[in-house]
């Protein structure tokens, strides 16, 4: 997989990944990472890629020219390429969303800076996406989310393919709380289920602790999980304070 990420800083995107999981899995080929910096798409000698806004108000504006010059320069090298723009007006990245870009080849992260890009940039792309309610310095954190994020899901990614699959908002749901040794800390104990070696049972539990761990913290996700009729079971249990 692809990922091409347009930004002014390409340093900011390009160093994180050296690191941990995706350092490994881009040395082992499963993805790659081009950033094109958007200032060598500018007009000018000065590399010049923002002005004041039409209107008044604070801050810059990244001007429309040297992004949609930087979009065109991968189309021509293949129209298939799908663009994101990343911005706090865009749909919510989800873990649902990292599923559905990660069938796709070809990625291209558009990272806004100052006080975002002109209007005029979103009839080049294919979709917005914000990662959530707040506010960044640039889309290159944005950016570096989603890589890893989609990342994770690609075969041979991880070391355990069944890794991505048991994590927090795989099944949007929390995950289960996690043990490791020693199985007593400053008196507290690990569950005896988690040391009795009966996989069932320890499945069972797990399940369960995340539900219940889903439905204290975040509610909201239970609309959309999976849920077995087992499951459903357990939380009218918890609803009715059994």
């Amino acid at each position: 997989m692809v990922f091409y990420v347009l930004t002014l800083f390409p340093e900011m995107v390009l160093q994180p990944l050296k690191f941990s999981v995706l350092g490994k899995a881009m040395e082992n080929g499963v993805f790659r990472v081009e950033a094109i910096n958007i200032r060598d798409f500018a007009f000018d000698r000065h590399k010049t890629t923002d002005d004041y806004p039409y209107g008044g108000g604070q801050g810059m504006i990244m001007k429309p020219e040297p992004v949609t010059r930087a979009i065109k320069f991968l189309l021509e090298q293949d129209p298939k390429i799908w663009f994101i723009l990343l911005t706090p007006q865009g749909i919510t990245f989800s873990q649902s969303s990292a599923r559905r870009l990660s069938k796709f080849k070809k990625l291209a992260l558009v990272c806004g800076r100052y006080e975002g890009i002109d209007e005029r940039v979103k009839g080049y792309v294919n979709e917005e996406i914000s990662i959530g309610d707040y506010v960044l310095t640039g889309g290159e954190f944005a950016a570096l989310v989603i890589i890893d994020c989609v990342v994770r899901l690609l075969p041979s990614a991880l070391h355990r393919a069944e890794s991505a699959q048991e994590e927090s908002f795989s099944e949007d749901l929390l995950e289960y709380p996690q043990y490791t040794r020693p199985p007593f800390f400053e008196g507290k104990k690990v569950p005896e289920v988690l040391l009795s070696g009966n996989h069932r049972e320890i499945e069972k539990w797990r399940r369960r602790e995340a539900l219940f761990r889903t439905w204290v913290r975040r509610p909201d996700l239970l609309k959309r999980a999976r849920l077995r009729e087992e499951d459903r079971r357990y939380l009218l249990a918890l609803e009715n304070g059994s």
